[in-house]
């Protein structure tokens, strides 16, 4: 008899040649957490600790093909969407997810732009996150710059975090996490809303610059949680717990931003 099988998360992404964030991330928080990690890459960026130098998405045929490979072979128990980038692959995306077993989750983490500040996702392709894959998702996780630009309005307090939640559970996401981390102050403070009730994820602020990847972490390792079959409020809180951890074990990695550790349960070092 083989081992158990553990729990299958997908991740939809770009790759980050650095290995920080993106497609690298994901499959090192899924390992991490005791989950097989599989992948669909929409893009290829060039990219190291100061930014990101070039980005090539990959065509719309190749994602599916990717897609269809893993799904009708091997299954999927949750799904992470993250860098899609442009119309042609966010429409792709969404079609495939149409034709997903609407009992499997699906986090998306509405990434429009890196930590420098590169522009990663088009106009176009923004519209689609809105009007189709948020309806398909089980949760969305954005930061405050990413719910002012999928709500349209202003999200810089806590009371706007909520309103911005709401906006976007009346746009069809069954749970909303926003992310507070932008809000400064001693500690960070996250709102996830959903089912009619609302649960605020409070973390000390880690004085670590290193912090590249932590959006993509926070999303995989929620997927994770919710594939290994946690309700919606423990897979964050799991999820929360982990990232802090790797936030606070960041290291510094060329002469920029450097990476969180996603590996700071297991290293024998």
């Amino acid at each position: 008899m083989g081992a158990r099988r553990p729990a299958r998360v997908l991740t939809i992404a770009g790759s980050d040649s650095s290995g920080g964030a993106g497609i690298q991330a994901d499959l090192k928080t899924m390992l991490a957490l005791g989950a097989h990690g599989m992948s669909v890459v929409t893009a290829v960026t060039a990219q190291n600790s100061r930014g990101v130098e070039g980005v090539w998405p990959l065509p719309a045929e190749a994602v599916a093909a990717q897609f269809r490979a893993v799904v009708d072979d091997i299954g999927v128990d949750a799904v992470k969407l993250g860098m899609l980038g442009t119309t042609e692959i966010a429409r792709t995306v969404a079609d495939l997810l149409d034709g997903l077993d609407p009992a499997v989750p699906v986090v998306v983490d509405p990434v429009a732009a890196s930590k420098h500040g590169d522009r990663l996702l088009s106009g176009g392709a923004f519209g689609i996150v809105r009007a189709r894959i948020l309806p398909r998702a089980t949760v969305v996780t954005p930061n405050l710059d990413e719910a002012e630009r999928l709500t349209g309005r202003q999200v810089r307090t806590r009371d706007e975090m909520r309103e911005a939640a709401s906006v976007l559970l009346g746009g069809g996401a069954r749970w909303v996490l926003v992310k507070g981390g932008h809000l400064g102050g001693a500690e960070s403070n996250d709102l996830l809303s959903g089912n009619g009730a609302e649960h605020w994820y409070t973390a000390r602020r880690e004085s670590n610059r290193h912090t590249h990847g932590t959006g993509c972490t926070l999303a995989s390792a929620i997927a994770v949680k919710l594939a290994q079959g946690l309700a919606m409020p423990g897979a964050v809180a799991g999820a929360k717990e982990y990232v802090t951890g790797a936030i606070a074990a960041g290291f510094p990695l060329g002469s920029g931003t450097g990476p969180v550790d996603h590996g700071f349960r297991i290293k024998a070092f």
